[in-house]
């Protein structure tokens, strides 16, 4: 479900009403756990969440006009998605959110190398989610982002 906005508020006012309330409560714990630095853009179609080019003015590998992504979330056609990259990169992170998640959510976790995907709605771990995203400082997500992908 590719949406062309471009800003987060607009991004949810396209959503049907059902994923408006879940990508709304999704964005604020996400803003209010993010630590300093990272900023709230329209990336790759999402809202993401990323290391500016103020901070990090080489961005990302991919395409250096883009700047350090970090996270997103995104309604998809049969799902909201997470999209972390520090889970990708960091095998501690990843097994901390393993362990954690059963501990939130009776569903079980379906989830890609950096993708979390969410089909029960009403099944969300907004306070999981929220502690993930407040997991990583903008300076050690640059010195993960630097050893593991970039070379």
């Amino acid at each position: 479900m590719q949406l062309s906005a471009e800003t987060p508020e607009d991004y949810i006012a396209q959503l049907p009403d059902e994923r408006k309330q879940v990508m709304s409560k999704l964005r604020e714990v996400i803003i209010k756990n993010i630590p300093k630095g990272f900023e709230e853009t329209i990336n790759y179609g999402m809202i993401g969440y990323v290391v500016p080019h103020s901070i990090y003015p080489n961005g990302y590998h991919c395409d250096t006009k883009l700047p350090l992504p970090f996270l997103a979330i995104a309604s998809q056609k049969h799902f909201v998605a997470i999209y972390h990259m520090g889970i990708y990169a960091n095998t501690i992170l990843m097994d901390w959110f393993m362990n954690e998640y059963p501990k939130h959510c009776k569903t079980k976790l379906d989830m890609g190398k950096s993708c979390i995907r969410f089909k029960k709605l009403n099944e969300i771990p907004y306070e999981l989610i929220g502690e993930l995203a407040g997991k990583i400082s903008v300076e050690e997500w640059i010195k993960i982002y630097e050893t593991q992908f970039k070379q």
